[in-house]
């Protein structure tokens, strides 16, 4: 009878940090592999995200695009908890926000919809090695479209 208090005792101690390395299956950790720094470039511009690490329920993500010296587009997203789903808030230069609802996330792939929008419909990230595959699509001027931003996970500007 000792043996087995002794076996419940230590499993009760183990298994909370078991517990905490399993994938979560909701909430705001599943989308954290997104956390990090992420540039890409190209002759004409240069595409820079940053996301903070979950807390709160949230993660926070900031974008800028700069052509040469000047700062051509900019956005603030947060990606927050309601209830058991993920939305995403986008809070992009220039225009009103728009909310996208989590439609699938794994623990490498989230995709985000909102059908309503007029442009872009659906956000997704995929998360492949040390780069990210970010895209945004939908219908616009009655016609699929998408654009594509491959990143490269870079070193995160200091203060």
């Amino acid at each position: 009878m000792m043996r087995l208090g002794l076996a419940v005792l230590a499993l009760y101690i183990v298994a909370p940090s078991a517990v905490g390395t399993e994938l979560p299956s909701s909430g705001i950790q599943r989308v954290a592999w997104l956390q990090g720094c992420w540039k890409t470039m190209s002759a004409d511009r240069t595409v820079e995200e940053q996301w903070m690490a979950p807390r709160g329920g949230s993660m926070v993500g900031s974008s800028r695009t700069v052509r040469g010296e000047k700062l051509v587009e900019y956005e603030l997203v947060v990606i927050r908890e309601r209830g058991e789903k993920l939305v995403y808030v986008a809070h992009p230069s220039g225009q009103p926000s728009a909310e996208f609802t989590v439609s699938s996330a794994s623990e490498s792939r989230v995709v985000f919809e909102n059908p309503s929008h007029d442009f872009p419909q659906r956000i997704g990230y995929e998360l492949r090695g040390d780069s990210l595959q970010a895209w945004i699509e939908g219908t616009k001027g009655g016609r699929s479209h998408r654009i594509e931003f491959s990143y490269q996970r870079a070193t995160c500007a200091g203060n």
